[in-house]
């Protein structure tokens, strides 16, 4: 991912850090790099703050009665989002990042809906921990800020009117192409 002066620096690692879904939403509010990108950004914020709010209640409690409805939510907030990415325009679909966070978000859908079955309905608490579900989370929504960031970095190359090819060091363009030309022979 490239660095983002709108992203705060690890002052360590000097690479950008987000360390909770409010800063995630923030920085999802100021990627618009146009109509579909705010579309996206805007329903994963959304998603990060049902997810903050599974965290907070299973940071509580496992209690099936006061996490299941918020991970319900959940899961129809999951499949709206899931559609807006299906509708992506083309640029979007033609980015393997694209295909990466779509499975991303399929397995995040059939989890929720594991964990909400795990032990049964009469079943007292969820089987299910604060950090596993934040892990998850962090990694599907993970997947939507790459492709985001790579989304953008493609449109702005092609608003300079050059490939992403063109900033790189000739032994890295003959590696690319290397590798590319590797791809096209396979079956």
């Amino acid at each position: 991912m490239s660095i983002h002066p709108r992203l705060r620096l690890d002052p360590s690692t000097n690479l950008p850090s987000i360390n909770s879904f409010g800063e995630l939403g923030n920085f999802l509010r100021s990627s618009v790099a146009d109509e579909d990108s705010r579309l996206l950004s805007e329903s994963m914020s959304q998603l990060s703050i049902h997810i903050e709010a599974i965290i907070a209640a299973l940071r509580l409690n496992r209690l099936r009665t006061s996490v299941a409805p918020l991970l319900v939510d959940l899961l129809t907030a999951v499949r709206g989002h899931r559609n807006i990415v299906v509708n992506l325009g083309l640029p979007w679909r033609g980015l393997y990042e694209y295909a990466a966070y779509l499975q991303a978000l399929n397995n995040f859908r059939v989890l929720i809906g594991q964990w909400l079955l795990d032990g049964g309905p009469r079943s007292v608490d969820l089987l299910l921990s604060a950090e596993d579900f934040e892990l998850v989370a962090w990694r599907t929504l993970g997947e939507g800020m790459l492709l985001i960031d790579m989304y953008e970095q493609w449109t702005a190359g092609k608003e300079r009117g050059q490939s992403a090819l063109a900033g790189l060091d000739p032994p890295q363009v003959e590696r690319a192409m290397q590798w590319w030309n590797k791809l096209r022979r396979q079956p």
